[in-house]
């Protein structure tokens, strides 16, 4: 299940927590395109803002409205304790598989992360994905450590910070980890804007925020690519460009959100404080970009 396009939706929160009705209507887009696969409770899903409670219940909603489609449930948290419990949460819901990122307050050794993976993987009977967002968590894989991690039991992915621009390199990067893992290990790129280079390179999948959003957008480019049409895949993500823009600016969240907005699947309060919308001005622009680019699917 950890190839093709999986789609992160955001996860709407207003006053009164999660809003449950926005949470299924954008499920249900996802489920029409037909993605790959769902992954729920990722970056975009403000999985760090959530309760315990608010978390599984975001899970076991997304299993419910998937209609078989796999879901993958994020259980990242700063303490193995908190995370073996998500874990759980995750596995009794009926998840596919569970995305891990090494959250921390304090900077994480190689030890340390290694040791995480390790004691998850050992509570697991369902596949894990490596989440490797250095952005975030502030700590670096290197590629000997992804290589450890992977051998342990049920992980089957590894979601890489996005690839070099240059496609020889980006192939070399992925080459390059792919020696050191086992071959039922998969690698996901992420960072939508390298995603047509990454699965040129020979990326299994494209972990996507906007796929959450946009999944017949992102579905075009992710079949193209996957038929070794790369010029193709390219071109409909050079096409792009604008929405890559704004998400170098403004970061990824702050603009799925506004697009959500503007294409009535959220309400105007959908982020959980004290992460805020977008300012007028900035909305403008992202007003013009859906127009523009005809972003509706």
């Amino acid at each position: 299940m950890l190839s093709g396009l999986s789609a992160f939706p955001l996860t709407p929160v207003g006053d009164g927590g999660v809003d449950e009705k926005a949470f299924a209507k954008l499920m249900e887009r996802l489920v029409s395109a037909k993605v790959d696969s769902i992954g729920v409770l990722g970056s975009t899903g403000s999985y760090a803002y959530l309760r315990r409670e608010e978390r599984a219940r975001v899970a076991k909603l997304a299993v419910e409205h998937a209609n078989g489609i796999p879901v993958m449930i994020g259980i990242g948290a700063i303490s193995t304790r908190d995370v073996l419990e998500l874990a759980k949460d995750a596995q009794k819901c009926g998840a596919s598989a569970v995305l891990l990122a090494p959250v921390s307050y304090q900077k994480l050794t190689a030890g340390e992360v290694y040791g995480l993976y390790e004691s998850v993987c050992k509570t697991l009977s369902i596949p894990l994905c490596v989440y490797d967002n250095p952005g975030t968590t502030h700590f670096e894989f290197s590629d000997d450590l992804h290589a450890r991690i992977a051998q342990l039991p049920n992980v089957k992915s590894i979601k890489i910070p996005g690839v070099p621009p240059a496609l020889a390199d980006a192939r070399s990067r992925v080459d390059r980890l792919r020696e050191k893992i086992p071959s039922d290990v998969s690698i996901g790129v992420s960072g939508d804007a390298f995603a047509a280079t990454g699965l040129n390179a020979g990326c299994d999948a494209w972990y996507s925020v906007i796929g959450g959003l946009l999944p017949d957008t992102c579905l075009a480019i992710s079949r193209a690519a996957q038929a070794g049409n790369a010029d193709e895949a390219t071109q409909l993500s050079a096409r792009l460009e604008p929405l890559w823009a704004l998400f170098r600016q403004h970061g990824s969240l702050r603009v799925v959100s506004a697009i959500a907005e503007e294409l009535g699947l959220v309400s105007a309060q959908n982020l959980p404080l004290p992460v805020r919308a977008l300012r007028y001005e900035d909305r403008v622009l992202v007003r013009r970009t859906v127009s523009d680019l005809e972003l509706t699917t």
